[in-house]
């Protein structure tokens, strides 16, 4: 639910999500690859629904990560691909483009012209972090301080489907007079915490982050209708449980109330700032809703630009992070009110306010100042915050369908996003969240707060209830029943896709818009895929100028085998070439309406285009790499092409003709136009009677021209 209660300066800012009515209902996000909690598994569910965050939806749904080579990565992380995407430019005009690509099962979208069963909002998110090499990936589970700092601040996918370990708070942590027994009493669980992270379990959010959670009262501000929430171990109840997780359960180190509710009243920083790391709080792309007026009510609430309060403990204290949640409490607790600020990333280099400005003069897409991160410290840094995010009405869905959108001309449903710019020029990985929030009009979405809830000792009786009966013959019958659960009236849904790359740009990329044209989907038949989707381009039509950039690339698994447990659909994964494993490449044809690729003397789009990565290439070596999925990086050595991976080094093994020996993913290469045209493409592996079409059109329109 949403709730208008709120104060200004430092106080809260209660906007909860509208969050639905049914048991189960999805949303799968189907570019860039949601994961629906799955990392590698050959089955057709995955393993552990409570492995990083709390999805709410189907067993069947997801996509597993990405691997490197034709083979399945296994206990090697380095052996995994993560989506490598090119950052946008400090200019509107240098935008990296992607589309973000969705289903969600109980409608959304309409307004007042055009109403809808249910009211939704879609909230999407990243979080990023200095993305370093791979010897910073964490190795082992050893108890140095170095390899602990590593399993507990670097997001990854993991190797194991298992859910991170946690001890919880105890009393004895926070009762009594003496400080150094209530220190010493947290620094033992918290150091037992921290050596319990294992490096090959996924992580995105921090134990730091979910132990504060943990601590932290709940917002009792809030519309929770009959619900009783319960008292944790603590003797109170925590932010861990909201009316939708009213038993406290963790997934992963996500916070529940956080999850629920938007925009959140506290900062989201996953911990004290380090600069080695810089891992953002989450950061806000977009909103999309079925009512433009909530706007400027986001806007306002956005971390991105706007500072958020909470409660922090005095130097004494071993834990900083108090109970309380609003200044008073926090006061009596013995703590101090601050306000923290959301940053995109720290330009350490800009160590003084001169360099700081240079910066801020260049980039017209974020904001930049010289400024503290945290009001009760006077030490600056040059902070970079995001823009506000985009906020516009939501594609219209219908009610029970995890189809297509009207408002997308045929297909899912989709928006228009940008890749952020980071003036440090270091890359960064990411990871991106989409939360789909819904509920119905019984009760008013911004005046129902905590004045409602279910409460006879006071006379109040909640807007909605368990199970009502309705009496709709005047007593003269039995009344009917409605089929209604409180903690699921109002709900959210999520998935988040596995970790990703955002790069810097080169500078053949200057003063370019960027366009990124990627895969969606998973092996197998409809059927088997369900609720997922089958392989096709994303996008499969796409019209840019002479004047773009594209980037063409892909990943995929050698583990979606779709085998047994089937859960509630059917198991299998048709298709070409080895059982379990995604290939894609990418051919021209001549028409949309044929099968067959135009042989090279007759394509057209190889003399259209050259590599921005490697300008040496020619367009035969171009064709060759993107035929064979990476097998052969070209023709012969260019610079990009080392000996042993091209066609004309005789060492090289024999190429499997569908794809079987290349690798499940491809880079591939950001292409400039050196002409405009019209390129019809296919995958030829993904083109039978099972897997039909995954071809696209590409529109290259002249200089200047619309």
């Amino acid at each position: 639910q949403r709730v208008s209660t709120q104060s200004t300066g430092k106080g809260l800012v209660l906007i909860g999500l509208s969050l639905v009515v049914s048991i189960l209902a999805d949303t799968y996000v189907t570019n860039p690859r949601g994961s629906n909690n799955r990392l590698n598994e050959n089955t057709a569910t995955r393993q552990n629904a409570n492995r990083l965050f709390d999805s709410q939806n189907n067993n069947r749904g997801g996509h597993n990560t990405g691997d490197r080579f034709d083979k399945a990565a296994g206990n090697e992380p380095r052996r995994q691909y993560a989506m490598q995407y090119y950052a946008s430019g400090p200019t509107e005009e240098e935008a990296s483009k992607l589309i973000v690509e969705w289903t969600n099962q109980h409608g959304c979208g309409g307004n007042k012209d055009s109403p809808h069963k249910t009211n939704c909002n879609i909230v999407i998110q990243m979080m990023c972090q200095t993305n370093g090499t791979d010897a910073n990936y964490p190795t082992g589970n050893g108890g140095g301080t170095n390899d602990k700092m590593e399993r507990n601040l670097y997001m990854r996918d993991g190797t194991n489907t298992g859910t991170q370990n946690y001890a919880q708070p105890n009393k004895n942590e926070y009762e009594g007079d003496n400080q150094n027994t209530k220190n010493q009493a947290y620094n033992t669980r918290m150091n037992a915490n921290y050596q319990g992270v294992q490096t090959e379990r996924g992580l995105h959010e921090t134990v730091w982050w979910y132990d504060m959670c943990r601590y932290r009262e709940a917002n009792r501000g809030l519309y929770i209708a009959d619900q009783n929430l319960g008292k944790g171990s603590l003797g109170y109840v925590g932010s861990e449980r909201t009316r939708q997780n009213n038993n406290g359960n963790r997934r992963g180190y996500e916070c529940p109330e956080e999850r629920d509710y938007y925009p959140y009243w506290q900062p989201t920083h996953q911990g004290p700032y380090l600069d080695q790391y810089q891992t953002t709080p989450w950061i806000d792309i977009a909103y999309l809703t079925g009512n433009s007026s909530e706007c400027d009510r986001v806007a306002a609430g956005s971390e991105n630009q706007n500072g958020k309060w909470r409660c922090v403990m005095h130097e004494s204290s071993a834990r900083k992070y108090g109970r309380s949640i609003n200044e008073e409490a926090c006061k009596e607790e013995g703590g101090t009110w601050v306000k923290f600020h959301s940053y995109l990333e720290i330009i350490s280099a800009a160590n003084n306010e001169a360099a700081c400005k240079a910066h801020a003069a260049k980039d017209k897409r974020n904001k930049i100042s010289w400024m503290s991160i945290r009001s009760d410290r006077e030490d600056k840094m040059c902070v970079v915050q995001a823009p506000l995010p985009k906020c516009e009405q939501a594609p219209w869905t219908r009610v029970n369908h995890l189809g297509n959108s009207i408002d997308n001309k045929g297909n899912a449903s989709r928006v228009d996003t940008e890749l952020p710019y980071f003036p440090s020029g270091t890359s960064k990985r990411c990871v991106m969240r989409l939360r789909y929030n819904i509920t119905t009009d019984e009760f008013d979405n911004y005046g129902t707060d905590h004045r409602h809830n279910y409460d006879l000792s006071k006379g109040v009786i909640s807007p909605v209830e368990d199970d009502p009966q309705i009496d709709v013959s005047g007593g003269e019958s039995k009344p009917l029943r409605l089929a209604m659960n409180t903690n699921q009236y109002g709900r959210t849904f999520q998935d988040r896709t596995h970790v990703y790359v955002v790069l810097p740009r080169t500078d053949g990329m200057a003063g370019k818009k960027l366009h990124n044209l990627n895969v969606r989907g998973k092996r197998g038949n409809i059927v088997q895929t369900f609720p997922g989707v089958e392989y096709d381009f994303m996008p499969n039509k796409l019209a840019i100028s002479e004047e773009d950039l594209l980037h063409i690339q892909w990943t995929g698994s050698n583990t979606h085998n779709n085998g047994g447990n089937g859960g509630d659909g059917q198991t299998g994964d048709a298709g070409e070439g080895t059982g379990g494993t995604d290939r894609h490449n990418f051919l021209q044809m001549l028409r949309s309406d044929l099968n067959f690729p135009a042989p090279f003397e007759n394509t057209t789009f190889w003399d259209m285009v050259e590599s921005v990565n490697y300008p040496k290439a020619t367009g035969l070596d171009l064709a060759i790499g993107y035929a064979t999925s990476g097998y052969y990086c070209g023709n012969v050595n260019y610079g990009g092409c080392p000996a042993g991976n091209h066609v004309q080094d005789t060492n090289k093994g024999a190429f499997q003709q569908q794809l079987n020996n290349a690798p499940a993913s491809y880079f591939g290469h950001v292409l400039k136009f050196k002409k405009a045209g019209t390129c019809v493409y296919v995958c030829t592996r993904n083109n039978n009677f099972t897997n039909r079409s995954q071809k696209g059109v590409l529109w290259v329109t002249p200089k200047q021209q619309k």
